[in-house]
């Protein structure tokens, strides 16, 4: 969605209905921000950059915004909606098959739609600063909550399903972490390697965390 905002030309937005215009270019000034974000960082990230990349007048994001803090804020509650958004419909229809459910999961984590450069980038510059921004627990740990607490049961299922005794929690950490860990891999090494080895690492760890429950 954020993607095809961009490329909306300006003769077409003029013709929009005053709310859809509006939320159009705020979501324009939105991926402004994440590339900035992407290529400059949390601390060096600013407005004027925002505009420039937006192609819109300083003026018109704060018009929006208000100030760098309100953007940078609703820039993170976009992105942590849309992955929330994106793993809950990737596990929707797989209900009753925890291996199913993991495999999903994984999938979705790099689906284009929350997995590109840019995009793991930005994330990466807001966890740099998650010690010292409130507003991030304030925005996403529900959110993560929500998140651990469906892959611990899914770790649960499984080793039920094997007749283990490992503490799920341990092992959706693990898993967590190696996903996680992928993610930065891909934004800060200096020969960073494919989505698709990525993705791959991931899997691999989750077949040697549950075996034969886990057949992907």
């Amino acid at each position: 969605m954020v993607g095809q905002v961009s490329d909306i030309a300006p003769h077409i937005e003029q013709r929009l209905p005053r709310t859809q215009s509006r939320d159009a270019r705020r979501l324009q000034v939105i991926e402004a921000t994440i590339e900035t974000l992407a290529e400059r960082g949390y601390s060096r990230a600013t407005l004027t950059e925002v505009a420039r990349r937006a192609k819109i007048s300083h003026g018109l994001v704060l018009f929006h915004f208000q100030s760098k803090e309100n953007l940078l804020a609703e820039t993170l509650a976009f992105m942590a909606e849309e992955y929330h958004q994106n793993w809950k419909g990737a596990i929707a229809g797989q209900t009753g098959d925890p291996a199913a459910e993991l495999h999903a999961l994984i999938l979705a984590d790099f689906a284009p739609a929350v997995c590109t450069r840019h995009k793991l980038a930005a994330w990466t510059a807001y966890w740099g600063e998650a010690q010292s921004l409130p507003v991030y627990q304030e925005i996403c740990g529900q959110k993560d909550g929500e998140y651990i607490a469906v892959l611990e049961r899914i770790s649960q299922d499984l080793l039920l399903r094997a007749g283990r005794h490992n503490d799920p929690a341990t092992l959706a950490r693990i898993l967590r972490l190696t996903q996680e860990g992928t993610w930065m891999d891909i934004t800060t090494m200096s020969e960073p390697y494919s989505f698709d080895v990525a993705r791959e690492t991931v899997l691999e760890c989750a077949r040697l965390l549950f075996r034969d429950q886990f057949p992907y």
